[in-house]
């Protein structure tokens, strides 16, 4: 999935309200994916949480065949920042 694929597919999880802490999905050599509250862009901003993992695991996280738990667990998602920024993650994704 391209980084515009992903992009657009964490603003429709966003659209009817996001979270108001910034979020910052770094996807390595993919690229990045911020958002805070509606807003999402790929501009590399700091944020209040970066989760890092990769662009395959964010389109299955987006497409419910990823726990988030299971991803963070499993070490495919290292958060950094304010975990509780992260935990408010799982009511959007």
């Amino acid at each position: 999935m391209s980084l515009e694929q992903l992009t657009d597919g964490v603003r429709g999880k966003v659209a009817d309200g996001g979270i108001e802490e910034s979020v910052k999905f770094d996807l390595g050599e993919s690229g990045i994916i911020f958002l805070q509250g509606s807003t999402v862009s790929n501009e590399d901003s700091d944020a209040d949480c970066t989760i890092k993992m990769s662009a395959d695991d964010l389109a299955d996280l987006l497409s419910g065949d990823l726990n988030p738990t299971a991803a963070f667990m499993g070490g495919k998602m290292q958060v950094e920042g304010d975990m509780s920024v992260a935990m408010k993650l799982g009511s959007i994704v």
